[in-house]
């Protein structure tokens, strides 16, 4: 159990990431030394530090280029944590009025709540913006954590929400350090299912290839085959050598996936080219070419132990080419680098069948109205336990050799 503590533990949320200091901000995630070690080599978790969207750039770079301020439904509202007025930690948080680009799904909640003739919105939102991408959310010193109970904090996090007018809050993609502070009484945990691939010290795509049933390594190989025979060929795009033509290349194409779907992007070129100037030791695009045309295009992020597949866009379509730029050049480049695992963001059948697994994620709400409350637990209850079997369906169809029959 946690150490009594006599003084309680707060929290205060400010206006825009620049109230808090650049060093300090990273100080907590562990992000100041990123790019003096490059940001690729270590093969440590999934949790490891360095990651790329809780440093102060990124955040900070969202905020100054217009796409999270409240005029898009973003209202920067950062945490900071307090013991005894001393400042102990932060978290990216926003107060949201829509549920849009956060990838964890809560529109029959805010349906429920108009039909009868309540508020959702606002609410409290602790995520990373547009980044469906597991890592820590409470940047809390570490010493300051051993000592923070559960309890403690969902009451300071109940209580912050009230302060700022939020009748909900919700913490999305936490690490395993977090869900040890977010699990307490009266809390709804939620579970999702993406799919990761990883690392198994590869040699190569070949490597990678030998360890998959004869079926997939075929149908894999007889894919990229059909993209070689397209003239197309791949170049590769580290930040710090990004010129202005490709990202403003692949930024047209990253808006023509929303378009697509009727929908505006949520980025802007701005943005891109703040990441690129900010973040260049963690950021690469990967570029298709077709005589010498670019016709789609890809970009990542690193941290010290995994590869980012992040957005991906094209103007026309081409057999199999969204599979190569995403994935087959994804798991490629992640060899190259070492890196332990490679997360290809939300969504994902079609990415099992060429050997990423299953992985659950997870977030934490709670709701003030008590009347919804009961009714939202038992449905997340409901809805683990299908997610639950979901995932242990897709573990017993992954395609490596020691699923085949003998």
């Amino acid at each position: 159990m946690a150490e009594s503590v006599a003084t309680p533990l707060t929290i205060r949320a400010v206006n825009s990431i620049t109230e808090i200091p650049a060093h300090i901000w990273d100080g907590f995630s562990g992000t100041e030394s990123i790019e003096s070690t490059g940001g690729i080599k270590s093969t440590e978790s999934i949790e490891s530090t360095g990651n790329p969207f809780l440093r102060h750039s990124f955040l900070k770079a969202l905020e100054d280029t217009g796409c999270t301020v409240t005029a898009t439904g973003w209202t920067p509202s950062h945490l900071v944590f307090y013991r005894g007025g001393k400042q102990v930690g932060v978290a990216p948080a926003y107060l949201k009025s829509h549920s849009r680009g956060e990838y964890v799904f809560d529109w029959a909640w805010a349906e429920a709540y108009q039909r009868y003739g309540f508020e959702y919105y606002p609410k409290l939102l602790i995520a990373v913006p547009f980044t469906p991408s597991v890592g820590a959310r409470l940047l809390i010193d570490k010493h300051e954590r051993e000592r923070i109970s559960p309890d403690e904090l969902n009451e300071a996090l109940d209580t912050l929400a009230a302060e700022v007018g939020a009748g909900s809050w919700h913490l999305l993609f936490p690490n395993q350090s977090d869900q040890r502070l977010l699990d307490a009484p009266g809390r709804m945990h939620r579970l999702g299912c993406q799919f990761h691939w990883f690392n198994y010290d590869y040699e190569d795509f070949e490597a990678f290839l030998a360890t998959l049933t004869s079926r997939k390594r075929k149908s894999i190989r007889k894919e990229r085959r059909a993209v070689t025979a397209q003239r197309i060929e791949f170049r590769h795009f580290p930040g710090a050598s990004l010129p202005d033509h490709v990202l403003s290349a692949f930024y047209v194409f990253y808006k023509a996936t929303y378009l697509k779907r009727g929908q505006r992007p949520y980025l802007n070129l701005e943005f891109f080219q703040a990441l690129r100037q900010n973040q260049p030791g963690q950021l690469h695009i990967i570029m298709a070419v077709k005589d010498n045309d670019m016709i789609a295009g890809a970009l990542f992020l690193t941290s010290e132990s995994t590869l980012y597949g992040r957005y991906w866009g094209c103007l026309e379509e081409y057999n199999h080419l969204h599979f190569e730029t995403c994935y087959y050049q994804g798991i490629e480049l992640a060899i190259a680098q070492g890196l332990h695992c490679f997360d290809a963001g939300a969504q994902g059948e079609h990415k099992l069948v060429r050997g990423f697994e299953p992985v659950l994620t997870h977030s934490w709400h709670w709701v003030a109205n008590l009347a919804f409350a009961d009714a939202i637990a038992q449905f997340t209850r409901e809805e683990a336990r299908e997610v639950e079997t979901y995932r242990q369906a897709a573990l017993e169809a992954l395609p490596y050799r020691e699923q085949e029959e003998p």
